[in-house]
């Protein structure tokens, strides 16, 4: 791999492509990073790619595994690391990509129980960064034998990275304006049928409420789906 190809060259392009799309696709965030890390895999010719996200909704925030193409047990199992633990560690607080000639002999990687089993021996670990240089994670690449990866190797992964980095922003905050859309509409519906529950029954706005919340603990419906029946119910009975 050190002698960079014009096909390998190609691949890197159509990797960067793929991701491109996702860019501006519907894809769910589960489905992204799985195509990353299988395109990743695929361009890279490694043994194993792994893909880890910032969670920094633990405090202290933890480094969480969130796709592989692998399939063994040993490494597709639920995984997180502190921010000072760890290759990934490593990478997401010193912002830079970490070369590994052989895991098992080096102090930083912490799971050469693992490695042994799978057979893995160099890896590279890329920060996927964002324009303003936030690191939100960091992409992991093995190989099953001794290997130098050299600058224009990780120069391209790194690409494919912060590529990555966009996609995946992109796709939480179209995740995030969903559930904010979702949340404005159920509050204008309750809105809605808390009126019509306050002419019918000549009840306050607190007590109309109160109303919504008991039919929808009692039927097991959420406060929206009872809103909607309010509002269509009204809707028939103006007809």
């Amino acid at each position: 791999m050190n002698k960079i190809s014009l096909k390998t060259y190609d691949d890197y392009i159509r990797a960067l492509m793929n991701i491109s799309r996702a860019v501006t696709s519907d894809l769910f965030l589960e489905d992204l990073l799985k195509l990353i890390v299988m395109v990743t895999a695929k361009v890279t010719n490694t043994a194993i790619c792994s893909l880890w996200l910032v969670d920094e909704n633990e405090k202290p925030p933890l480094i969480r595994l969130k796709a592989t193409q692998a399939i063994e047990p040993e490494y597709v199992q639920d995984r997180t690391l502190g921010m000072d633990e760890g290759v990934v560690g490593y990478v997401v607080t010193t912002q830079k990509p970490f070369i590994i000639k052989n895991v098992l002999e080096n102090e930083k990687f912490k799971e050469k129980d693992m490695a042994g089993k799978l057979g893995l021996i160099s890896m590279v670990g890329v920060p996927l960064k964002l324009k303003d240089e936030k690191v939100i994670g960091v992409l992991n690449c093995f190989t099953s034998e001794p290997h130098d990866f050299s600058e224009i190797e990780v120069n391209l992964m790194t690409a494919v990275a912060n590529q990555a980095a966009v996609a995946i922003l992109n796709t939480e905050l179209m995740v995030k304006t969903e559930i904010i859309r979702e949340e404005l509409e159920t509050r204008k519906r309750v809105d809605r049928a808390k009126e019509i529950i306050m002419n019918r029954r000549n009840m306050k706005g607190s007590e109309a409420y109160r109303w919504l919340q008991k039919q929808s603990m009692d039927s097991r419906k959420s406060m929206r789906e009872v809103a909607e029946a309010i509002i269509l119910s009204e809707e028939l009975y103006d007809r």
